[in-house]
């Protein structure tokens, strides 16, 4: 459940720290099937998963689509720790009508990095997208996208720690450690970042926030470091790359996760709705 304080803290930093998301039994299921992909090498297909990199190999490995690895993971789109959480914060919790659904999955993937690997700080309300904003009216949010970002091994503070700055999902100025190349912004680690703090977390713990608050992850200096990410957004959104679920996991999903993950009705007699 939601409570007034999440809304208040959520207002005012921009995201929150949900302890204990996922049972414990759960998070072992999940790195147990991980264990099966963790070497696929970007382009490669596990199934209907495939690893991926977005701008180096030094941000570590991606395995999209993830909620294909199995019902772990579809178990993830609904999870009651966050559901009531996200649908009020994109604004979808009074969009159950015949035509679409309260939010849409645009992107899903496990993230897994080793030593010296990292993501530079990214992400400001400026200059503005509809994607990423952060909008409050009438005390009601309607944010553009809503990241569940799920700890799967402990992160310390060796262990690459997503860091975030607190409020700046609020910020009428660029970052002027951001560069104005998206490249470069994301160009190395955030640990010098000014105003920026460290989120610690243990297995099963999640961390939501919006994707306009800046972020990003420091150096791993040890280890290995596991996660999952959701990212909602509103049910008339599209998918951010270019995967669709396969037919298989719509006919295994419940109604309730298949509305989420393809939320557009089939349209009697198209050849182009599934």
């Amino acid at each position: 459940m939601i409570s007034a304080l999440d809304i208040y803290l959520f207002d005012l930093r921009g995201y929150l720290i949900l302890e204990d998301a996922i049972a414990n039994d759960h998070v072992k299921e999940l790195n147990a099937i991980l264990d099966n992909m963790e070497n696929l090498k970007p382009g490669e297909w596990y199934g209907y998963v495939q690893g991926h990199i977005f701008l180096t190999a030094k941000e570590g490995l991606n395995l999209q689509q993830i909620y294909e690895g199995g019902e772990p993971f579809e178990r993830l789109i609904d999870n009651p720790s966050w559901i009531d959480h996200v649908m009020t914060f994109v604004g979808g919790q009074n969009s159950f009508d015949s035509h679409h659904g309260p939010l849409f999955i645009d992107e899903n993937f496990a993230n897994i990095r080793g030593p010296g690997e990292s993501i530079g700080l990214h992400g400001s309300p400026v200059p503005w997208s509809k994607r990423a904003q952060f909008h409050v009216q009438n005390q009601e949010f309607n944010c553009g996208q809503i990241n569940i970002l799920m700890a799967l091994t402990d992160i310390g503070p060796d262990d690459g720690p997503t860091m975030v700055i607190p409020g700046s999902h609020k910020s009428n100025f660029l970052n002027p450690e951001l560069s104005s190349s998206h490249i470069k912004a994301r160009d190395g680690a955030v640990d010098g970042a000014t105003g920026a703090i460290e989120v610690h977390m243990k297995a099963g713990d999640a961390l939501l926030f919006v994707d306009t608050i800046s972020h990003g992850s420091k150096r791993i200096t040890t280890g290995k470091r596991r996660t999952i990410v959701y990212r909602y957004g509103p049910s008339w959104g599209f998918f951010r790359h270019g995967y669709r679920p396969s037919k298989g996991l719509l006919d295994r999903l419940t109604p309730d996760r298949r509305k989420i993950v393809w939320p557009h009705h089939k349209t009697e007699n198209s050849p182009y709705l599934i």
